[in-house]
């Protein structure tokens, strides 16, 4: 058998998420189906084509959540899981409890995220009426998940993420989600499970970091490179046209080893994040466009055929 991996939603796939399909023999296993656009940049909302780009795949997470078997949560976030308070433009509970009711569910403990995040936990076991013991740290045949790990910077306030290995015969796939290359742990944990083909949020070059982690950062980048054949960089890094920038000098320092989900897909990249401001003049969008959007009042139909 070979592994199939299939990348859903990302950065450079037009979206905020790191949600993905891995298929084995007999597994399908769906790590963190979530979605979500920034709600704010720069003073303006999602542009529709932008929100017709997380129409589809939050389309395309409900079809495969119907024929999984295990699905797995790194951290609570909005972007990464499916919320019981959900925006317009993120995954709703309720369009996928049913779904959800069967398939093998692996997530970390509850940790001192602040609470609202915390507590995301018990309310999606609690729609679903179903419980998960914490995988963290744990083997489950072909799965290991990592113990916590920081959700970036060592001691952020964003709480801490767990890191997803699956095995199938000589192929290892590694998730490991917002670690954005800022602490040692991670790092050295990924390249203990030697994985084939890594997935990986980079660094958030968008919020300004000091320039010294950023060089961090690109060395730890080019250490998973001389280790992993194929490391896919996407989510934070991809949220700004400097991100942008950083992964197209990593890939070329790394004669293609490192790439966006897009290249890894064989997609068109769309880096529709960070192009919102660009979107908003070149598609001029109706002032009461968002709020009829919300109430179901309009679509996003006119927005599709324009070439993003």
């Amino acid at each position: 058998h070979n592994m199939v991996i299939e990348i859903l939603g990302a950065e450079s796939l037009g979206v905020r998420g790191l949600c993905c399909l891995v298929t084995t023999g007999d597994r399908r296993i769906l790590i963190d189906p979530g979605v979500a656009l920034g709600y704010r940049r720069g003073g303006l909302p999602p542009h529709p084509i932008q929100i017709a780009a997380g129409e589809d795949v939050r389309k395309a997470i409900v079809n495969r959540l119907a024929h999984v078997t295990d699905v797995v949560i790194s951290h609570f976030h909005g972007d990464h899981m499916p919320l019981t308070d959900a925006n317009p433009y993120q995954l709703a509970m309720d369009s996928v409890k049913d779904l959800l009711r069967k398939p093998q569910l692996w997530m970390k403990q509850k940790d001192g995220d602040a609470s609202l995040i915390s507590n995301r936990r018990d309310l999606f076991l609690a729609a679903l009426e179903r419980s998960a013991s914490p995988c963290n740290g744990q083997t489950h045949g072909l799965l290991s998940f990592s113990e916590l790990m920081p959700h970036g910077l060592e001691h952020n306030p964003m709480g801490t993420v767990i890191m997803t290995r699956i095995q199938e015969g000589n192929e290892v796939f590694v998730h490991a989600s917002d670690i954005q290359l800022l602490s040692e742990a991670p790092i050295a944990q990924i390249i203990k499970w030697s994985p084939t083909i890594l997935f990986a949020s980079g660094p958030a070059v968008y919020r300004g970091l000091p320039r010294d982690e950023l060089q961090k950062a690109h060395d730890r980048a080019m250490e998973l490179a001389r280790n992993i054949n194929v490391c896919i960089l996407d989510h934070h890094l991809l949220r700004c046209s400097e991100g942008v920038q950083w992964l197209n000098d990593l890939q070329a320092e790394t004669d293609g080893r490192i790439m966006c989900a897009a290249d890894f897909m064989k997609k068109r990249r769309r880096f529709l994040e960070s192009e919102r401001a660009e979107l908003y003049k070149q598609f001029p969008v109706p002032d009461e466009w968002h709020k009829q959007y919300a109430s179901g009042k309009v679509t996003t139909i006119e927005f599709r055929n324009l070439n993003a």
